[in-house]
């Protein structure tokens, strides 16, 4: 058995950013890109990255959300308090994946894939807006085998929690840790990460549900869950309020689920209680935005360091907030 424990256990898919400002508008014309929105790669966009790269200004640094959130938990907790897994190729990207997280005292247990690269991320930066062109390469070659392979790791974990992109990836492994969570009344937290996973991947989305002790996402992710799910609910507090009293595995634990809302208030709803909590987001001058890129995470981040330091349901919200706020006065993810 393993003797090190840790706060937290995060799973998703590793991926290295890519963050250049140059000729952004260009490039979104290019590739007809989303000024503020996430592509999953195709052949017609893998040229942008070399285009990227040639910026000699462009930051190369960590990504992926939940290895965003779990390098944020990690910034606010006690050295090697948190874990993170997930899958990446055998090659110099991967290596600086490994250096980015040793400097923030993030401990790893990556898979290797032998054949496929190491997952990279174009963000293309105009004014506050990143538009991210993600193509997961290594990273949708996780195996639940490789987290079997370390279970004492997550048997000495308390807590876990799941990026909503890994739905794509390698659904068993999402849910052995959804399964022991309910049998050993570990937290399960669980982030939408985006809307199309409310959309086309559905179906896992629905399997986890019951695990949710946290589901956090945004706004446009709330209302694609209610879309997808033919709900006919438009007020995000409607929303929030039917996501924290879906149906639970785990009876010792109340479901919280969280819905933030950019510069407007973040939304809170506990499973059985009426009321819809409503938590104002901190302040900041717009001049001192310098980049969006892992708001959410940012602020995932936040909230479950909270979370694993005990706080109140009030106080994790205030440090999600703040770390967001933090996170986007700098480019790239906090």
């Amino acid at each position: 058995m393993a003797s090190q424990q840790y706060q937290l256990l995060c799973l998703e898919n590793p991926i290295l950013d890519i963050i250049s400002k140059k000729d952004g508008r260009a490039l979104l014309d290019e590739y007809t890109l989303d000024p503020n929105g996430f592509t999953m790669a195709e052949d017609k966009h893998k040229s942008i990255y070399d285009k990227l790269l040639s910026d000699p200004n462009a930051v190369l640094t960590a990504g992926g959300a939940a290895q965003n959130t779990a390098r944020g938990v990690q910034y606010i907790l006690e050295p090697d308090s948190v874990v993170y897994f997930g899958c990446v190729g055998d090659d110099e990207y991967a290596e600086k994946l490994q250096e980015a997280n040793k400097k923030v005292g993030l401990k790893v247990f990556y898979r290797v894939d032998e054949k496929e690269p190491t997952g990279r991320c174009g963000v293309v930066v105009t004014d506050h807006n990143r538009s991210l062109v993600t193509d997961l390469a290594a990273a949708n070659c996780y195996k639940v085998e490789h987290l079997k392979e370390h279970w004492d790791v997550v048997e000495n974990s308390k807590a876990y929690f799941v990026g909503g992109y890994h739905l794509t990836v390698c659904v068993p492994a999402v849910m052995a840790l959804a399964e022991d969570a309910a049998k050993n009344n570990k937290p399960f937290a669980l982030s939408l990460n985006a809307p199309f996973i409310c959309q086309f991947f559905k179906d896992p989305l629905d399997q986890t549900a019951p695990y949710w002790d946290y589901i956090v996402g945004n706004e446009t992710e709330a209302v694609a869950y209610a879309e997808a799910h033919s709900l006919k609910l438009t007020a995000p507090q409607e929303i929030v309020k039917h996501l924290a009293n879906l149906p639970k595995k785990n009876a010792q634990r109340k479901r919280v689920a969280i819905i933030t809302q950019g510069t407007e208030p973040t939304l809170v709803a506990v499973q059985g209680e009426d009321e819809v909590k409503s938590y104002p987001v901190h302040p900041i001058d717009k001049n001192k935005i310098e980049d969006t890129t892992g708001a959410g995470d940012a602020f995932a981040a936040g909230f479950f360091a909270g979370v694993a330091k005990g706080e109140s349901l009030e106080k994790c919200v205030d440090m999600g907030q703040w770390l967001a706020a933090l996170g986007i006065q700098e480019q790239g993810p906090a």
